[in-house]
């Protein structure tokens, strides 16, 4: 009966353990954020490696500035696919059986990324930017830690269904 009950609580909890990843993006963004938001002017940069700056910038499109300029409704645009998008991986996450933790792994780091910029994208309208790579004058969008555990959240799904291709 109580192995009955606990099988029943672990499937309609799944993957919810790994909450503790995304929350751990959100926190480490934010921090990260604030401290950049907090230290420069906006565009400031600080050069750290002859490829990488710390600058200032603030998005308020996605990525890559996509309609940053359109006016203004793209921020409740791109704060109503970001909920959703919350939503809808925290579902999956829910559901995915307690053996697949690659999968678990990545989308908390997606959802972690999706919930950091949501926050700006709320509190101030913009999402907040500074890490900046560059080489040979050629310099990469800035970005910030929760676009980085999109990022890296994505590349590990793609590796997952190349490695299992039958899985997804």
């Amino acid at each position: 009966m109580t192995e009955a009950i606990n099988e029943k609580t672990d499937q309609a909890v799944g993957m919810l353990k790994w909450l503790w990843l995304t929350a751990v993006v959100v926190i480490i963004d934010q921090i990260t954020k604030l401290a950049v938001d907090g230290s420069f002017e906006k565009y400031e940069r600080l050069e750290i490696l002859p490829f990488f700056n710390l600058t200032l910038a603030y998005n308020e499109g996605a990525a890559f500035s996509f309609l940053a300029g359109a006016g203004g409704w793209q921020r409740w645009f791109f704060t109503a696919i970001a909920v959703a998008v919350s939503i809808m991986l925290t579902l999956w996450l829910r559901k995915m059986p307690k053996t697949d933790w690659w999968s678990a792994m990545s989308v908390s780091l997606i959802l972690g990324g999706a919930l950091g910029n949501l926050y700006d994208r709320v509190v101030y309208g913009h999402v907040v930017d500074f890490l900046d790579f560059h080489w040979q004058g050629y310099h990469f969008p800035a970005f910030n830690i929760a676009d980085s555990g999109i990022t890296v959240g994505a590349a590990m799904m793609i590796l997952d269904m190349l490695r299992n291709p039958g899985k997804h």
